[in-house]
């Protein structure tokens, strides 16, 4: 099942976290968080100029509400749809990046060595306090983004 967050220029541009925070404290609420892993996508819907050649995570004001939507939950990429290109989109809108005709998105490294750590500590933290074992799913979120993580990472935290 495919859980779809729609998000259109409003709530963008006021930094509305609504369409999210309804969703997610939903699950909360009914204890559901683990059920759903990997099925949360976002349907955005942002008004452009047809000849804006920018792509959404280049937009400021895109950027942001993603930005504060991290903020509120840090541990958001364990809902994300993976498969879906939604862990990708969503790194895109969070960390430095530039696209390339050839190669697509090209993250700045630094920035997402730096991004991917601090995911790794919050999610094996939030993912401990949910009872959900967690060492195979940040192996495989780093992998898709890139990095091999080795197994004496987790025994020193």
């Amino acid at each position: 099942m495919t859980i779809a967050i729609a998000l259109n220029t409003d709530c963008i541009n006021n930094l509305d976290l609504s369409p999210a925070s309804t969703v997610i404290s939903q699950l909360l609420q009914e204890g559901a968080i683990a059920s759903h892993e990997q099925q949360l996508h976002f349907e955005i819907n942002y008004s452009q100029d047809p000849s804006d050649p920018r792509e959404l995570s280049e937009i400021p004001e895109v950027r942001l509400w993603f930005l504060r939507l991290d903020a509120r939950y840090p541990w958001l990429p364990f809902l994300l749809d993976w498969k879906a290109g939604e862990l990708v989109r969503y790194v895109a809108m969070l960390v430095p990046h530039q696209f390339s005709e050839k190669e697509g998105i090209q993250y700045n490294p630094e920035a997402l060595e730096i991004f991917l750590m601090q995911r790794i500590f919050i999610l094996s933290d939030w993912l401990k306090q949910q009872g959900i074992p967690n060492q195979f799913r940040l192996k495989s979120m780093a992998q898709l983004l890139g990095y091999d993580l080795d197994d004496a990472l987790f025994e020193m935290f």
